[in-house]
């Protein structure tokens, strides 16, 4: 019996002993190669895209519109000089979790290291921005004006522990999603194959667990799109704070 937990093994595909391109590289490269593809295909160089948008052109356009309100709407007009950053991410991250649901596929976001690796670069991106804003003045973010001088050690502890946390939360709630929903997916495939092999009854029987796994395919494509999104309006709203001097 296979379990639930094979789906997430990172294996090589080449391996010279110093190097070895793993399956979850592979994975990373490709969605890489389909965003850059995508884009090009939609905004030739030679045309500038179509005058009247075809299909790749609308999906692109549908995006960079999206993502651009949303960084608006959560940063202000300071946001358009990371909008470049927030569209790449949001459309890395979502392209990563779709690949994830193809059959035999690998989901490069179910393993807290590589959300872990996003998380980082978005909370030394901010850390960046807030120095390089207010400079030193970022330090009073640990210290709440007004507050009694008896809890100045406890806040600063406290706020310390907020502004880093930020990287948990962010890598943990894609994580965590993600794995879940294909644990799932594999047990509900694991039921229906299973009554399949048995024949006789179970032959009836296993159409059920197959109809819940369709559902939950859906359901998890859902899932992959609103996890891009929470990401990114996060990572907005981190933008957004230190910009304005709050965490």
């Amino acid at each position: 019996m296979f379990s639930p937990l094979e789906q997430f093994e990172i294996f090589p595909i080449i391996n010279l002993g110093f190097f070895s391109f793993t399956n979850s590289s592979y994975l990373v490269l490709l969605s890489v190669f389909l965003l850059i593809t995508l884009y090009y295909v939609t905004f030739l160089p030679q045309t500038g895209g179509n005058l009247v948008p075809n299909s790749y052109q609308q999906l692109s356009e549908s995006l960079f519109s999206f993502i651009h309100g949303m960084v608006l709407e959560t940063i202000g007009e300071k946001g358009k000089d990371f909008f470049p950053f927030v569209f790449s991410l949001f459309s890395f991250i979502l392209v990563c979790n779709l690949l994830g649901l193809i059959p035999y596929s690998f989901t490069v976001t179910s393993h807290i290291a590589v959300t872990m690796f996003f998380s980082l670069i978005v909370w030394f991106g901010k850390l960046f921005i807030g120095l390089r804003l207010h400079g030193v003045k970022l330090l009073g973010l640990f210290l709440p004006s007004g507050a009694p001088v008896i809890l100045f050690p406890f806040l600063v502890i406290l706020e310390v522990i907020t502004f880093v946390m930020t990287v948990v939360s962010l890598s943990v709630r894609l994580f965590a999603n993600m794995m879940a929903g294909h644990i799932l997916l594999k047990v509900f495939a694991g039921f229906a194959w299973t009554m399949l092999l048995a024949g006789g009854m179970f032959w009836f029987l296993h159409f059920v667990p197959l109809i819940i796994l369709f559902c939950l395919l859906g359901l998890e494509t859902g899932v992959a799109l609103v996890q891009a999104y929470v990401f990114t309006l996060l990572t907005c709203m981190f933008i957004a704070d230190v910009i304005e001097g709050g965490h």
